[in-house]
């Protein structure tokens, strides 16, 4: 039997469009400490909170920043509204009427949670961030649209389910989201847990799971022009590590017993040294896949591996022990 192998390859790339790297000489020190200083303050006077988070800092992205991550750790995920909405935007779907008449006055519920109990779900987050950064001078837009999970969107765009931010600074647009920055639920329980990948991140790997109503703010003309296709699922791993999947363009890969079947990943951290693994799962037990020559370099990672058996798998890379993107793959003879 000819045996041939899977391979997996990482590349580093430099894309010249708007993203964090942009101010690596950007010392956020003295932004995060007043972030943290006013750790508690409430929402009841939104000018005096922006001055105090924005007073004393000079550039507008230290004072994006502090308004950032002060909204992330601060604010928390309410899973109940975001529930709610989306049973009533699937319920009256066929009746726009009824539906804006019953968000009208749920509105009125969820702005005084936002400002008496700091809990919101994401149109909160993104109007708190837009508010304050009016607040500040700096020019801000809410954004709506997709956003992709292992829940929401997988296959196709079915539901607009989600809002973040776009944010002037030195005359160039870039994108945020405090949502998922904040922390992520499990069940109806919100867990702080802020995600630095999401703030000021490079559109390219803000479109593996967001995706805009209005196309302009993917920020990038190519993807704009393009139709949505499922591709590999992403997690808040893979922003932390900044890997975006390139290979294969689609979520559900179809392959041969023993045919090579390609997988790359483009990196935006120099020199990655992190554990790779793909595995799968067997119930809740791991399983994975032998890895073979491997081999790195200050620009890429890459290894060989074999699909030994027919079968459906879903598979996971796996970046030092945690998953960044999933892909369905059916092995036939």
């Amino acid at each position: 039997m000819k045996k041939t192998l899977v391979i997996i390859t990482f590349s580093i790339v430099s894309f010249s469009v708007a993203q964090v790297s942009d101010f690596n000489t950007v010392d956020f020190t003295r932004a995060d400490n007043i972030a943290k200083l006013n750790e508690g303050e409430d929402l009841e006077n939104l000018p005096v909170l922006a001055h105090k988070l924005t007073a004393n800092l000079k550039t507008d992205v230290e004072k994006f920043r502090a308004i950032y991550l002060w909204v992330c750790q601060n604010i928390k995920g309410d899973t109940t509204q975001d529930s709610k909405v989306f049973k009533y935007k699937r319920k009256l779907a066929h009746d726009t009427v009824a539906y804006l008449k019953w968000n009208n006055e749920f509105k009125v519920k969820a702005f005084k949670k936002l400002f008496k109990r700091k809990k919101t779900m994401c149109t909160g987050y993104a109007y708190l961030v837009k508010e304050l950064c009016f607040l500040a001078d700096i020019e801000c837009v809410i954004v709506d649209g997709y956003g992709r999970s292992v829940s929401a969107n997988v296959e196709a765009l079915d539901f607009a389910n989600h809002s973040w931010n776009a944010v002037k600074l030195n005359n160039k647009w870039y994108l945020c989201d405090a949502t998922w920055s904040s922390g992520f639920s499990i069940n109806t329980n919100f867990i702080k847990d802020y995600n630095d990948g999401y703030f000021l991140t490079d559109p390219i790997l803000f479109a593996k799971n967001h995706f805009p109503l209005n196309k302009k703010w993917f920020l990038n003309d190519s993807l704009a022009n393009t139709k949505f296709t499922p591709q590999a699922i992403v997690y808040g791993e893979t922003f932390k590590h900044k890997i975006i999947p390139t290979h294969p363009k689609t979520l559900n890969v179809t392959t041969k017993k023993d045919e090579a079947l390609h997988f790359s990943f483009e990196t935006l951290v120099s020199n990655p040294q992190d554990r790779v693994e793909l595995v799968h799962f067997v119930g809740s037990k791991e399983h994975s896949f032998k890895i073979e020559d491997l081999q790195k370099t200050d620009t890429s990672i890459s290894f060989n591996n074999t699909f030994k058996h027919k079968g459906n798998y879903d598979v996971h890379l796996k970046i030092d022990n945690s998953i960044v993107a999933t892909y369905t793959v059916s092995v036939i003879n």
